[in-house]
């Protein structure tokens, strides 16, 4: 595809319509980190970066991009890890970062309407506030909104609760070609023709740019307390899950982790985790209305972990101990990336019941392809977070070990009945192994989605499709 050049015409339109002083131009100007993601392995400066305000800017942009040929990249916090908020082609940035008021709490429909830059942890603080409580819990807390709305983010809490995409009720869009869109609405039920606003989310903002979302509330649940469980090994942890979900008792997070990666997120928050003893651990939350309640479903959990091999079942009933054990759990990427010069994530999904074999085979690649490989993850809903890490390796021979490892485990993934992303999306850098995953039919369905919506093809082009 064949894109226009950003030149000083362009730049003098675009200083007419936001300021100089929120239009930045060139390497010069542009702050390094808008050329990358977190992970940072893909690098690609825009030409023109723009701080959004409003919804009329955003269309008065996409309107001149459109009829000159111009690529247009949305951008959040920058918290993704696949390369979905970097400028590919250059073209224009659109950083909504300062788009970032909370417009409206509605307490009789139980909605919140947010503009794209609001940060999660800025939601989930405000709506606590009132008594209220939105789900959706991915462990980058200061990413926006829009990003985990692009994403279809789940997190934590999606075992029990369900993903962005279960509390996105409404969302007004600008399209590729300026028009300014509603979709969906604080409505319940809407059976009116095919589902927009569901396209939208997880899109990855290849279809459209979300400029506001009505988000779906449910009252604050009075009461939480969290089981960490020690293991002897991973794979006693991993399989234990399986009877839990079976046993009809639904915590609201299982997650899963390793003593290497405890002892790393303690080194880098300069803190103590309350049990790094064991080699693996499982780490349950079970949240209700009353303190019986919650007991009732942890102690028959508690039960099958003690059955299934534990080694122990440590209670997190006081807020400080609560808050120590999810502190270092939100910390383990970066604590990941601390140990290391550059590192890759296999963000794959599998079925429940076939983690612990996609956990070991991860774990064995170690040996078979001479790399270190650390993880984590979501246990209940299979969303498995592999880290492959580049360490001392030279950049060719890191290229051909990131490859190496990474057909490896999507193939082992497929062959598991998994797929290739759970919530980080697929970007520009997971865009080979979703081709393998989708096949031609597939991938020819998402790019004729791609051309309905955008025919010009400038809207985060190089992703997705």
């Amino acid at each position: 595809m064949e894109y226009k050049r950003i030149n000083q015409n362009d730049v003098k339109f675009l200083v007419s319509l936001c300021g100089s002083e929120r239009v930045y131009v060139g390497e010069s100007e542009i702050n390094e980190d808008f050329s990358h993601d977190e992970l940072g392995g893909i690098h690609q400066y825009p030409e023109v970066m723009i701080e959004i305000m409003s919804t009329e800017e955003v269309s008065s942009i996409m309107k001149y991009a459109y009829e000159q040929n111009i690529p247009v990249t949305p951008r959040g916090q920058g918290t993704g890890l696949v390369g979905a908020a970097v400028a590919m082609y250059g073209g224009i940035m659109l950083n909504f970062c300062k788009m970032n008021q909370i417009l409206e709490l509605d307490e009789e429909n139980l909605t919140l309407t947010v503009e794209p830059g609001v940060l999660l942890m800025e939601i989930s603080k405000y709506v606590e506030e009132h008594d209220l409580f939105y789900p959706p819990d991915p462990g980058e807390k200061s990413a926006t909104i829009a990003g985990n709305i692009n994403t279809n983010a789940g997190g934590m809490r999606a075992v029990k609760y369900g993903v962005t995409r279960d509390y996105v009720r409404g969302l007004e869009v600008v399209l590729p070609n300026g028009e300014i869109m509603e979709i969906g609405g604080k409505v319940v039920k809407n059976s009116s023709g095919y589902s927009l606003k569901d396209l939208i989310v997880g899109s990855e903002g290849t279809l459209a740019i979300v400029t506001k979302a009505i988000l779906r509330l449910l009252p604050l649940p009075k009461k939480a307390i969290s089981l960490l469980v020690p293991f002897p090994s991973l794979e006693m942890a991993i399989e234990t899950v399986p009877k839990i979900i079976k046993s009809k008792v639904i915590p609201t997070a299982i997650e899963y982790m390793v003593r290497d990666v405890i002892l790393a997120s303690e080194e880098f928050l300069g803190m103590t985790f309350p049990d790094s003893s064991a080699d693996a651990y499982l780490l349950l939350t079970f949240d209700g209305n009353s303190t019986e309640e919650i007991e009732l479903a942890y102690d028959r959990v508690a039960h099958i972990c003690l059955e299934a091999g534990a080694l122990d079942v440590l209670i997190s009933n006081t807020q400080e101990r609560q808050d120590s054990i999810w502190k270092a759990r939100g910390a383990f990427l970066e604590a990941i990336k601390a140990t290391t010069t550059e590192m890759d994530e296999c963000d794959v999904v599998v079925p429940r019941n076939r983690i612990a074999e996609f956990v070991k085979f991860a774990d064995e690649l170690q040996e078979r392809c001479n790399v270190r490989i650390k993880g984590f993850g979501h246990a209940g809903d299979g969303n498995l977070h592999i880290y492959v890490l580049r360490d001392e390796m030279e950049a060719d021979a890191w290229k051909a070990k990131l490859e190496e490892v990474f057909e490896l485990m999507y193939a082992k993934s497929r062959e598991l009945g998994g797929k290739v992303s759970g919530e980080h999306g697929i970007g520009y850098a997971k865009k080979p192994y979703l081709k393998e995953s989708k096949g031609g039919a597939g991938m020819e369905l998402l790019k004729n989605i791609k051309l309905a919506f955008d025919p010009k093809s400038l809207l985060n082009p190089g992703k997705v499709c």
